[in-house]
């Protein structure tokens, strides 16, 4: 049998001293944004790639159904990369990086929200949306890894991962999901899901 209890520990040591380093203002700043949106009646838009597509859809269903079940006023997350056949039109026809940005023409209103995930910070479409939607005048809410690359510049609201490692930044973008859906669960539902 192999041993592979060292490099289990050694992730595991990595992982939460990053969790130590997060910028729990920014955390509360992002929680805000999305209550006011939510009290407001607008949209978030939320997206990714690859892992972070994932990542993406998880925060609409947490918030869509987890939080939204408990509460008279809905939660309105819009995945972007949910529409398999409008990512693929849209990238056959005009082009990948333009599958997010693409998507919110047309559709983005005052008072949106982008939620917009990128380990890198430099995914070219994701990039694209996001300055598509600050040019409406719109705000970003940024998830971010690595040195956070031009969309934790460009984020109004800034949930950085300071790692170099995207296993770690991925396994950190769900908390920022879990965190701040207990949070809102408890505030808005009575709910807590911390205490056992």
């Amino acid at each position: 049998m192999k041993m592979y209890q060292n490099d289990i520990r050694e992730y595991l040591a990595r992982e939460i001293e990053t969790l130590r380093k997060l910028d729990v203002e920014q955390i509360n700043a992002a929680l805000n944004l999305l209550l006011e949106t939510q009290e407001n009646g607008n949209t978030v838009f939320v997206f990714g790639n690859g892992g972070s597509s994932a990542t993406a859809s998880h925060f609409q269903n947490d918030f869509n159904k987890g939080v939204s079940e408990h509460t008279e006023k809905k939660f309105n997350l819009q995945c972007l990369n949910d529409n398999v056949a409008t990512v693929m039109a849209v990238a056959n026809d005009i082009g990948f990086e333009e599958i997010f940005r693409f998507q919110l023409i047309g559709h983005l209103k005052p008072g949106d929200v982008c939620l917009a995930i990128s380990g890198s910070g430099n995914s070219a479409n994701v990039l694209r949306a996001v300055e598509y939607a600050k040019s409406c005048g719109n705000k970003i809410i940024g998830l971010t890894g690595y040195g956070g690359g031009k969309l934790k510049e460009l984020s109004d609201v800034s949930l950085h991962v300071p790692i170099n490692s995207m296993q770690i930044t991925e396994d950190i973008h769900m908390v920022f999901d879990h965190l701040m859906m207990s949070v809102l669960y408890k505030d808005l539902c009575g709910i807590d899901h911390i205490k056992p």
